[in-house]
């Protein structure tokens, strides 16, 4: 897919000026990574804001009996960010890591910040993927707390397909907060409905 292409996906000449385009476009730069590569490590300050054109992500947390907790998954056209890290500047306690080899596109913080308060357009597509995100983020939360693990697998398969299809099984399991022996037992019932 040509940078052009993929960029004017992300943002569409409906909401942005030719010449805000022109501005925009031209200060993401593609980087490549590989399977097992690390966008953020914990510890580290988020300092890049990434549009993931091919592959899949996933961010995770080691917790206290040192065990790696999936906490999201992104695919093409998901931001990969941690948004407290970057805003906040602190560093974080979430790794992020390419699940598959992946083409994204980077803004770093500087770049990012100066798009933000120079173009307005910018800022309100940024500022509804925030909020969107923090939505997304509630509405997890409480379904780890409300909702049977079967229910949370369904809506997982109902609204990510490519997820379950694309990762392994022991990712989903502890993304939904269960054991890999819980996940094919929902997964057997499911095929056997």
């Amino acid at each position: 897919m040509s940078t052009h292409h993929f960029l004017n996906n992300i943002f569409p000449s409906k909401n942005f000026s030719t010449e805000e385009l022109e501005t925009i476009l031209p200060k993401f730069k593609q980087v490549k990574f590989a399977k097992n590569d690390y966008l953020l490590t914990e510890g580290n300050t988020e300092n890049d804001y990434w549009f993931i054109e091919s592959g899949f992500v996933r961010s995770y947390v080691i917790d206290t009996e040192g065990n790696d907790i999936t906490t999201n998954f992104y695919a093409a056209y998901d931001i990969v960010i941690d948004w407290s890290s970057f805003f906040l500047r602190n560093p974080t306690r979430e790794n992020i890591q390419a699940l598959s080899d992946c083409v994204c596109w980077q803004l770093d913080f500087d770049t990012f910040q100066f798009l933000f308060h120079t173009i307005q357009s910018f800022r309100e597509q940024g500022r509804t993927t925030l909020v969107g995100s923090y939505f997304t983020l509630k509405n997890q939360r409480i379904s780890m707390i409300a909702d049977q693990a079967k229910e949370r697998y369904l809506r997982l398969l109902q609204e990510k397909p490519h997820i379950i299809q694309n990762i392994s099984l022991k990712h989903i399991a502890t993304y939904l907060g269960i054991t890999d022996t819980s996940l094919s037992r929902i997964r057997k019932e499911i095929a056997e409905a």
